[in-house]
């Protein structure tokens, strides 16, 4: 599963959510994979390194 698809998962699933403790957890995984994505976008970009600092 890429990250768009995941995401495009999670969103169905907010949109589905009755509960708010199930709502606030796929919120929170749908801003984790979400900075997944603008970390994976940035080192494809080179604005930084996937390589450790030291």
């Amino acid at each position: 599963m890429t990250i768009e698809q995941h995401i495009e998962e999670l969103l169905a699933e907010l949109r589905n959510a009755v509960c708010t403790g199930e709502r606030r957890q796929i919120e929170t995984e749908l801003e984790l994979v979400k900075a997944e994505r603008e970390v994976a976008r940035a080192e494809q970009d080179g604005r930084v390194s996937a390589e450790p600092p030291f």
